[in-house]
């Protein structure tokens, strides 16, 4: 887990009962999605009814925190008071399943070193319960 003294101004999300899974469960250093007991597919956003098969038997379960590089670009706009620039904001799509998608910022190495379809792998920045999930260059 990311712990730093300093960390930068971030703007937390509205925890309810919906999300709450999500932005909590990196409090163990794991990444957790919703997923289908019926057919399989993870889910996320969250949603109580399964895109593909419709069953509502839906359950939360931890994934890998493993995943590839999509796209990104280097802001240096500072839209955040407080927010350090520059930040890479990134699509990466996790490793379990193709279309299991998160936006998040890249963090541990510089823009001019990132390779799309490079794998990456889950790092947590905490705030008091919310855990924000980061990613970083996975080690080969």
């Amino acid at each position: 887990m990311l712990t730093m003294p300093d960390k930068p101004f971030r703007i937390l999300p509205r925890l309810n009962a919906d999300n709450e899974f999500f932005w909590t469960s990196g409090a163990d250093g794991k990444l957790r999605f919703r997923r289908c007991q019926d057919c399989g597919y993870y889910i996320h956003p969250a949603t109580p009814i399964c895109p593909e098969c419709l069953s509502k038997r839906i359950e939360t379960e931890v994934v890998s925190g493993r995943a590839t590089l999509l796209t990104f670009t280097e802001n240096h706009q500072p839209w955040i008071p407080g927010f350090p620039t520059p930040y890479v904001i990134a699509i990466v799509e996790m490793v379990e399943q193709e279309g299991l998608r998160l936006t998040t910022n890249i963090v541990g190495v510089p823009a001019e070193e990132l390779v799309i379809g490079m794998p990456l792998r889950v790092k947590f920045e905490s705030y008091d319960d919310v855990f924000i999930p980061l990613f970083e260059p996975e080690l080969q």
